[in-house]
């Protein structure tokens, strides 16, 4: 099977979907990973959840550092190959992943220095639910390294066509993750029971293998990485070249993850299990908008290789390709979770008196689905042309004011309004960013323009 995905010419779905299929089942795998625990974790009880809930949310936050390097080495890359230039894109895959290691120690040190204060800031009313967010943010993000490379060499493999070798890698983590979870959970035989700690080791030990598999085929690849030297000194442009595109989605991406915490203080008003009904339902949720992040993820870089080779007529029509599959899914997803959305929840959490409230969730953010698929569509062309603002300027103003704008609906409506404000927002971001797309391609230049100049081969 070929490896790598040619984008630059030949009909435009089947090279979209050959790229875009195992990055969407990579991401469903590390949603599954997620699922996984919530699966295991909910036969204990919601006050787990609640603990994984509001540690996992630190987890997101170190994803918006991973994104910093991620999403500039996935544009340069591209944008390089697209040019034929291996050697340059080699400069760009190494910044990235030194980066990646220095965000991913600063990380760690900050959630195991400060990390009961950081439990804390949700007002959690369980002490055992406290002690056990701590217990599993230690693990999780005292080894975080390992997550932050995955999702690097993720981006460098996508950038360069190649999204099998992930996908095989991710796959091989979630099947140990699934052996691991219940095992070290509840323990058997000599192991013993270690409940969300489990849960944690778990998915760091999958996360770890997954590391070394693709650092495995780093080491076999022909294209970039045999022009990679990992402990040599990275090119200084090319570092602040990733750092100047990743920054605007590194930024949203964080942002994003604190206006969440704040959020899930003001459900936290509900008790306990409203946190573990808005964790386990935007799992669920997940399966739409790690879909459409997968897809939007093969969509950057056919945008980012055929912008390095100045081809615009074929970036629009990959647009107009994208906005039918995206929308389709979108829809799709509509349905599912406004048809079956008792049969869902009760997968996770079988407390009758938190599934209304988790049907309630489903429904209502289950209305907002196509207009993400929509903003994540348009995203994605932006940041392949390497224009990284406009979709961070539209996510984090309107993200912010899911703030007020839940706290005013949620004195109408109860815990109904605050999940209306999700959906609400959702349906802005979408309809905004797109708005601004179609505003920007009337510009002559817009999808001619040529990258920034690239660094000299000088280190």
């Amino acid at each position: 099977m070929q490896k790598h995905i040619d984008l630059l010419k030949g009909p435009i779905l089947p090279s979209l979907g050959a790229l875009a299929i195992p990055i969407m089942a990579s991401s469903l795998i590390q949603m599954a990973y997620n699922l996984t625990d919530m699966i295991w974790i909910g036969r204990i009880g919601s006050d787990a959840v609640a603990a994984v809930g509001a540690a996992g949310m630190f987890m997101w936050l170190s994803n918006g550092l991973a994104t910093l390097a991620k999403m500039g080495s996935q544009i340069k890359v591209g944008q390089s190959l697209g040019r034929d230039d291996r050697i340059k894109a080699s400069h760009y895959a190494h910044g990235a992943l030194i980066l990646g290691v220095f965000f991913a120690f600063v990380f760690a040190m900050i959630c195991i220095c400060f990390g009961k204060s950081l439990i804390l800031f949700f007002q959690l009313n369980s002490p055992q639910v406290i002690a056990d967010a701590h217990l599993y943010l230690l693990i999780t993000c005292g080894l975080v390294i390992f997550s932050f490379l995955n999702q690097i060499y993720t981006g460098i493999f996508t950038a360069m066509g190649n999204s099998r070798t992930t996908f095989i890698a991710t796959a091989i983590g979630l099947v140990l993750n699934i052996l691991l979870d219940p095992l070290l959970i509840f323990g058997f035989g000599a192991i013993p029971s270690l409940r969300v700690a489990g849960a944690a080791i778990a998915t760091v030990l999958a996360q770890a293998v997954v590391t070394l598999l693709l650092f495995i085929a780093a080491r076999q690849d022909e294209v970039v990485f045999p022009f990679v030297h990992f402990f040599s000194i990275p090119n200084r442009k090319a570092i602040i070249e990733i750092l100047r595109l990743g920054f605007p989605t590194a930024i949203q991406s964080m942002l994003f993850s604190c206006i969440s915490m704040v959020i899930a203080r003001l459900i936290a008003g509900w008790g306990d299990g409203a946190i573990a009904v808005q964790k386990v339902g935007s799992q669920i949720e997940s399966i739409s908008w790690m879909s459409a992040e997968g897809y939007g993820a093969a969509l950057n870089t056919f945008t980012a290789q055929n912008c390095g080779a100045q081809n615009p007529k074929r970036i629009e029509q990959g647009l107009k390709i994208s906005l039918k599959v995206m929308l389709g899914w979108g829809l799709f997803t509509t349905l599912l979770l406004l048809l079956f959305p008792g049969v869902i929840f009760r997968f996770f959490i079988n407390e009758a008196d938190l599934l209304p409230l988790g049907v309630d969730y489903l429904r209502i953010l289950g209305l907002s689905q196509a207009f993400m698929c929509l903003e994540y569509t348009a995203a994605s062309l932006f940041n392949g042309l390497g224009h990284t603002l406009p979709p961070s300027i539209v996510s984090i103003t309107l993200t912010a004011s899911r703030i007020p704008l839940a706290f005013l609906l949620s004195q109408l409506l109860g815990l109904n309004g605050v999940w209306w404000a999700l959906t609400i927002t959702s349906y802005a971001k979408g309809l905004v960013l797109y708005g601004w797309l179609l505003k920007k391609k009337k510009e002559p230049s817009f999808l001619y323009k040529a990258p920034a100049p690239l660094i000299s081969d000088q280190q």
